[in-house]
């Protein structure tokens, strides 16, 4: 992380914590009817948190190099898999875990091998 600030980097991390409750509030309403009142409140919380990502994510790109922000999206497959668990009981299998643990290897390697091409 040669050219860029952590804490821009932490940002970039709390904004993909953030988007990935969108996918919370589209579980959550998937368990209420078409058009009622639960819905169309889960549907809306979601459209919001997808708003607010946008425009977070076009600032966060102001301040990292593209390929960064977008390797570094993968911990979104973190944090779903952990909300998955604790909000839902969904068991979390080994093929899950490892799949993460690869995901975000990547990216720690991404972030290593980018910060040595720019020194």
């Amino acid at each position: 992380m040669a050219k860029f600030d952590k804490k821009v980097f932490l940002a970039l991390h709390l904004l993909l914590l953030f988007y990935s409750c969108s996918s919370v509030l589209s579980k959550l309403a998937a368990g209420h009817e078409f058009l009622s009142l639960g819905f169309l409140v889960c549907y809306g919380g979601m459209f919001m948190i997808l708003v607010i990502y946008a425009v977070g994510w076009q600032q966060i790109l102001k301040h990292l190099p593209l390929t960064v922000a977008f390797a570094n999206k993968a911990v979104t497959l973190v944090w779903s898999m952990v909300f998955g668990a604790l909000l839902f009981q969904e068991s979390i299998k080994l093929n899950q875990l490892i799949g993460c643990a690869l995901a975000v290897a990547g990216v720690i390697l991404f972030v290593k091998e980018d910060a040595a091409n720019d020194q």
